[in-house]
């Protein structure tokens, strides 16, 4: 069983986003039954909250449902769980680095996955912006959670 978590700051727009399209992949994958997957953040802004209403409303529309999950904060635990936790951006993942107790666990940037997607190395933060945040963020992790699932 390989166990994948995927982090951003709040956990309401780009690592539930993520799962969501790992999700979709892992669907039409043979490696579904031995994948885990979850999201979290690691920060405690959100806990307990759905994600973003315009995240769900893009996910929605590219026939993928992300409604049902719920914000959570990333622990130290989590080290233990995950063998792959993917950082949206470099703050997150320094971040993590800093909670890390030394598991071995994989921490990664998303982007390092689907390389050069758009020329970029982060998933840039759409919470702030307006819709063509949501449709990139979108845009860039469909490829990027591709080419995870095809790498594992």
């Amino acid at each position: 069983m390989t166990a994948v978590l995927f982090v951003c700051m709040g956990n309401i727009c780009r690592s539930p986003s993520a799962e969501g399209y790992f999700r979709h992949h892992l669907k039409s994958s043979d490696q579904a039954p031995t994948v885990r997957v979850d999201s979290a953040g690691t920060h405690s802004y959100h806990i307990g909250s759905p994600p973003d209403r315009r995240a769900i409303s893009t996910m929605r529309s590219r026939g993928i449902d992300i409604s049902g999950l719920r914000a959570r904060q990333v622990s130290a635990d989590d080290f233990h769980r995950f063998d792959w936790i993917l950082a949206m951006d470099r703050s997150n993942l320094e971040a993590l680095r800093t909670l890390d107790p030394g598991t071995g666990a994989q921490l990664a940037l998303m982007l390092d996955f689907g390389a050069n997607v758009h020329g970029l190395s982060e998933v840039p933060d759409p919470y702030y912006g307006g819709q063509d945040g949501f449709e990139l963020m979108c845009d860039l992790l469909d490829e990027a959670t591709a080419d995870l699932l095809a790498k594992l």
